[in-house]
């Protein structure tokens, strides 16, 4: 947190823990340590991850849907609207028919707990629009929707300006990075992306994941600024 504040950021998109602590943030003592960071350097925490999904998949083991409800509880606790669940190495969905039924299946189960709570889980993996919008369709729940991540997207060949267009209404959150290279630098038009999400009316965080040569302190407050220029803070 008080890194963000130096760089100058808005915000820290946390993390949820690992199998190693136990999912920490569960614990009553660790929210409120984040709570209390986020106050005192005066930045917001802007999202929650749950990253050990890329290990430990939803697809596939129990653990992981505990994990998954137990999230709802933190984030109500925590403010936060949106719940990244990471579907990426280990939970890789592409190609997996049967992960991908496993998937609608358990989120069935638990996006109306999400819909009571009033916190989205966000999607975020190697698939197209097309392949999570069928998912997101299948469950049917306003509760699950698609984390964007147009680096990730732009790795695989996908179109990203049409598929930001096609997610209109099932688009949460935005993670933004072009591979290797520093933003505004490489292949991604981000001015493009910007009018893509002006169209869709989309207005919640962005959350920065781009590359940084010099480490984030030196290189983010550039990165920041230029995102700034392009994404006025109303937008996230």
């Amino acid at each position: 947190m008080a890194l963000a504040k130096e760089i100058g950021l808005d915000g820290v998109q946390v993390n949820m823990g690992n199998a190693g602590n136990r999912m920490w943030l569960r614990q009553p003592e660790v929210q409120k340590a984040y709570l209390d960071a986020a106050a005192r350097n005066d930045v917001e925490i802007g999202g929650l991850a749950l990253g050990e999904l890329n290990n430990i998949p939803l697809k596939s083991d129990p653990r992981a849907a505990v994990w998954l409800v137990d999230a709802i509880d933190v984030a109500k606790a925590l403010g936060v609207k949106v719940i990244l669940v990471a579907q990426f190495y280990k939970g890789d969905l592409k190609d997996d028919r049967p992960g991908i039924d496993r998937t609608v299946e358990l989120l069935r189960e638990i996006a109306p707990r999400a819909e009571r709570a009033g916190v989205i889980l966000g999607l975020e993996n190697y698939l197209s629009a097309e392949e999570n919008l069928e998912i997101v369709r299948r469950i049917g729940s306003p509760a699950v929707q698609v984390y964007y991540d147009v680096g990730n997207s732009t790795d695989k060949g996908y179109d990203i300006y049409r598929e930001i267009r096609m997610l209109k209404g099932q688009f949460c959150e935005l993670h933004v990075k072009d591979g290797d290279h520093v933003l505004g630098k490489g292949r991604i038009d981000f001015a493009k992306v910007r009018e893509a999400i002006d169209e869709i009316g989309y207005r919640g965080w962005i959350h920065i994941e781009a590359a940084a040569p010099n480490g984030p302190a030196k290189d983010y407050p550039a990165t920041a600024e230029y995102l700034r220029h392009l994404f006025p803070r109303q937008i996230g």
